[in-house]
């Protein structure tokens, strides 16, 4: 399954890439929305990442038909509530992510 990663911290996204490929996926990891939005099944969206309009990328991923997993640190409360209401499929926190990333995945 193509998963893309939106991630601009460096640690975060070279574990999330190795895990994925562990997985057996392919991980397209993103630092910023570009022009046109590759396709996935999945996406892993960081909910703090600084720079991305999560309003607009969202919708977009929904619209395409991409299962999106919201993620936080378990005291940002405001941010995983957010992911909810922007429509994430599922929100974890950073260590649920870490965790239980293939059980997530499977519900993709």
């Amino acid at each position: 399954m193509t998963i893309l990663v939106f991630e601009r911290n460096l640690l975060w996204s070279a574990r999330l890439e190795r895990t994925l490929r562990a997985l057996g996926h392919t991980p397209v990891v993103l630092d910023r929305l570009p022009a046109t939005l590759p396709a996935g099944e999945a996406a892993i969206v960081n909910l703090s990442i600084p720079g991305i309009d999560l309003e607009a990328l969202i919708p977009l991923l929904k619209a395409q038909g991409t299962h999106v997993i919201g993620h936080a640190g378990h005291k940002e409360g405001d941010k995983l509530g957010g992911g909810v209401d922007l429509g994430c499929d599922q929100v974890l926190s950073n260590s649920a992510l870490t965790f239980k990333l293939e059980e997530a995945l499977a519900l993709a």
